[in-house]
């Protein structure tokens, strides 16, 4: 029997559907599915039910999925909802769910995730135990940024509690080569801990770690240097990063401009990243009053692959924070999407909210059945599918 044909993107499209090289990884297109944290984990063992919800996303066509964030350690975990990487039986969850993407054609990475200050202590595995970051406080009460809440206060980390945390970084990394990931993705966004490193605003502490965009991005490469020790070269290390951050700091603007976001992410370069995940809340808007995204920025000064991630898939941006039960339209305005790939600016697009209620987004993308795909809302978050 002769194999079947391949299918012909329709006009407009056939740029998603290139290959690239990542590290040492060819993903098969240039959609991923963006993290997402889903929250139905038990103990830091992934829910069963994640084997098929990946699987679904690498069928439906995408080429790269980028797991919801995996806890470094309990003490890094957001909540003990989330699962975690460490010997036993958590990494053994991970293992049907890499070989699932794999036999649909995907590739998978593992997001590595410390929430520093940003973890929810009330809904933790241990309550009793203090969160930790850079400071003790994530932002004091006379900040201009604080009017959107503030973070419990915790413990700041003293060098030791530094180096045993690059350790833990490191150590998932090689669990996640181990369990069958195709590489890892950094969190470093969203006012997590390395970003409240990152942020001059959370990074008030007083010795090398902080200060000029270099010693602010130490920690974050002394993580991805470690993790390149001990998993060698061919295995793709990304890391995300954002302006925006948690609670509610959507108009943040941790560098004001090219030549600052180049010193930020240069020392991350050095260390070992190969590709840069800029987190928006709309893919669309320029950053540093040009008509270049985030995205588009990170590739530019960096000279590394980007991701850009932001309301893709969706007729208008949402809020990170899914307050409202309000159904998101998808976007007829796949163009524009894949315009920002044609052009170069960007690499890969990854796909969030829309991906959760069209895990075949991709595939119909593909064959022009955009008309079929179904609108976001709020209630599809009580689903694993």
């Amino acid at each position: 029997m002769s194999e079947p044909s391949p299918i012909t993107p329709p006009t407009g499209v056939g740029a998603l559907f290139d290959p690239i090289p990542l590290g040492g990884v060819t993903v098969p297109n240039r959609i991923a599915m963006a993290p997402m944290t889903r929250g139905f984990s038990a103990d830091g063992v992934v829910a069963p039910t994640a084997v098929d919800y990946y699987r679904r996303r690498a069928l439906g066509g995408t080429g790269l999925i980028l797991t919801e964030g995996i806890a470094i350690s309990e003490i890094g975990a957001r909540m003990a909802s989330v699962p975690q990487l460490g010997a036993g039986a958590a990494l053994e969850a991970w293992r049907p769910v890499t070989a699932a993407v794999h036999e649909a054609g995907g590739a998978i990475m593992a997001q590595l995730w410390h929430t520093g200050l940003g973890r929810q202590r009330h809904m933790a595995a241990d309550p009793a135990k203090p969160s930790v970051g850079p400071v003790s406080i994530y932002l004091p009460d006379d900040s201009p940024h604080a009017a959107g809440g503030l973070y419990e206060p915790g413990r700041a980390m003293e060098q030791e509690d530094i180096d045993a945390t690059v350790d833990d970084y490191a150590t998932a990394a090689v669990n996640a080569r181990e369990a069958g990931f195709d590489g890892v993705e950094v969190h470093a966004a969203h006012g997590y801990l390395i970003d409240q490193f990152l942020w001059a605003a959370t990074n008030r502490r007083g010795d090398g770690y902080a200060g000029d965009p270099a010693r602010r991005a130490r920690f974050g490469a002394e993580v991805v240097a470690e993790i390149r020790h001990r998993v060698g070269p061919g295995f793709p290390i990304g890391l995300r990063f954002s302006q925006w951050k948690l609670p509610e700091h959507y108009a943040v603007k941790m560098v004001e401009s090219p030549s600052e976001l180049e010193r930020l992410l240069t020392p991350l370069v050095e260390a070992g990243v190969d590709f840069f995940d800029a987190s928006t809340r709309r893919y669309w808007e320029p950053e540093f009053g040009t008509g270049t995204n985030l995205a588009g920025w990170a590739k530019r000064v960096t000279g590394k692959p980007s991701v850009m991630v932001g309301s893709v898939g969706l007729s208008g941006p949402l809020d990170p924070e899914m307050r409202s039960s309000e159904a998101v339209a998808p976007s007829a305005d796949i163009a524009a999407v894949v315009r920002c790939i044609e052009s170069g600016d960007v690499d890969i697009v990854a796909v969030g909210r829309a991906m959760i209620v069209n895990p075949d987004w991709a595939s119909r993308v593909r064959s022009g059945d955009t008309a079929g795909l179904v609108p976001w809302s709020k209630a599809a978050l009580a689903t694993h599918w």
